[in-house]
């Protein structure tokens, strides 16, 4: 077998068998298969696409390329959650103990924000002495025992993907939807799961810009979860806007906690009630999405969603008190107002400007080795269709000082604003549900 052959076969249509791609990830992965022949099949399948199958076969061969986690000592049935990422998202950490506290096992392994877009682990760890380096054992004796655990990921899980990645990001290659689901499924299939449940994103603080691409790419990855044998199912939301209105680690942790006291913003409640019910459902703890609902409901007032996060918190080293005590979170000294420039109706807000001038202020990393402060961050007042006059706080920048850079950090989050004199039309936060039976898309009435 040839790797000229098989770049050959992809330019010009053809669907590759299985074999043919473990020959190629195995060769990339041991460095046989130089750089610029892989780059020539991404471009191959970037402009020819793949097929279900092949993108299933590709899934699972980058899966078999490194450590793969067995999550039979943990009791039940094991359902994993995954973002496409966005701005002031920070579900994981409210999905995780209200699916737990409905008795569905949560055994998570999460990731580090990169640019403009928040890690799990770096908002967990904002919380002092939260750890989220775990044994094997420790990880499943924790969900055993009290549903809940979420670590950092391997090192070695699926290499070839992070291989393929890093090629991708320098060969304009990044923007296929085979190889992007192939690289967010492989991960997930590595991990264990039973049932897969995927939060993809849309609009301007997302990556896939359109609801069209967004609804692509979860079908993709719907159809890697049926070929597989994982029951999978993903919801696409807008990300036209940041996600609640805090943006930065300890800044979302907090509001994380007044979330899980039936406290939080009406935006980030409902997403994490549809995510939570669809992995109750999967779960198998409710027979629909209507009677999970009802029972996650429960678990937020009677409190038993908020108590097993301060359990999961206290199990992983963390300071339990900061769930009754949210000052106990690393504050920023410095706090400066972003004012808005006249008087009207916010029309729009480009969520990924916010992500940016949060990432600038020192919430979020420029390259993987940058250190991040988790006090900082910024914390918006006003939303799509609120109305605002000029000089009103659009935002209050959580800053390590009052100085010329926040200053002009606050000048580039009152430029993400667009104010005008007509209140806009209002873009609904779920947009549709993706399953191996079709889409079906909410009802906006």
């Amino acid at each position: 077998m040839r790797t000229v052959d098989l770049i050959h076969k992809k330019r010009n249509g053809g669907q590759l068998t299985r074999g043919e791609l473990s020959f190629l990830v195995d060769g990339y992965s041991r460095g046989e298969i130089p750089d610029y022949q892989m780059s020539a099949w991404a471009m191959a399948v970037y402009f020819q696409g793949m097929n279900a199958r092949e993108t299933a076969e590709l899934t699972l061969a980058m899966a078999r390329s490194g450590d793969q986690v067995d999550l039979s000592p943990i009791h039940g049935i094991k359902v994993d959650k995954h973002s496409t990422g966005g701005v002031g998202d920070k579900t994981t950490l409210i999905i995780g103990p209200l699916v737990a506290a409905c008795g569905i096992p949560v055994a998570k392994m999460s990731g580090r924000g990169l640019g403009h877009t928040g890690g799990t682990i770096d908002k967990l760890e904002a919380i002092p002495g939260f750890r989220t380096e775990l044994t094997q054992e420790q990880f499943f004796e924790q969900v055993n025992g009290i549903g809940l655990a979420v670590i950092g990921q391997s090192g070695n899980i699926t290499p070839a993907d992070k291989k393929l990645y890093a090629l991708r990001d320098v060969t304009a290659t990044v923007e296929s939807i085979p190889l992007i689901a192939s690289s967010v499924m492989s991960k997930k299939i590595a991990a264990g799961a039973d049932a897969i449940v995927l939060d993809v994103k849309t609009g301007s603080g997302a990556f896939m810009k359109t609801a069209a691409d967004a609804e692509a790419l979860a079908k993709a990855m719907v159809d890697i979860g049926a070929e597989v044998g994982r029951q999978t199912s993903a919801i696409i939301s807008d990300m036209d806007q940041p996600l609640g209105y805090a943006i930065g680690n300890a800044l979302e942790v907090r509001e994380a906690i007044a979330t899980l006291r039936g406290e939080g913003p009406s935006d980030l409640t409902e997403l994490c009630l549809a995510l939570s019910a669809q992995m109750v459902v999967l779960g198998g703890q409710a027979p629909d999405l209507k009677t999970a609902e009802a029972m996650l409901r429960d678990r937020l007032a009677s409190g038993a969603a908020l108590d097993k996060f301060r359990a999961f918190v206290a199990a992983q080293g963390g300071d339990p008190s900061v769930v009754d005590d949210p000052d106990r979170l690393p504050q920023a000294p410095a706090i400066v107002e972003a004012t808005a420039g006249r008087s009207g109706y916010v029309q729009r807000i480009n969520a990924e400007e916010l992500g940016l001038a949060a990432m600038l202020l020192g919430a979020g990393r420029e390259t993987k080795d940058d250190q991040i402060d988790y006090a900082v961050g910024l914390m918006i007042s006003r939303k799509v269709g609120d109305r605002v006059e000029e000089g009103d706080p659009i935002a209050w920048l959580h800053a390590g000082a009052d100085d010329e850079k926040t200053r002009q950090v606050a000048e580039r989050t009152r430029n993400a604003y667009t104010i005008g004199n007509a209140a806009p039309d209002m873009q609904p936060l779920l947009l549709s549900v993706v399953t191996a039976a079709g889409v079906q898309r909410y009802s906006q009435e």
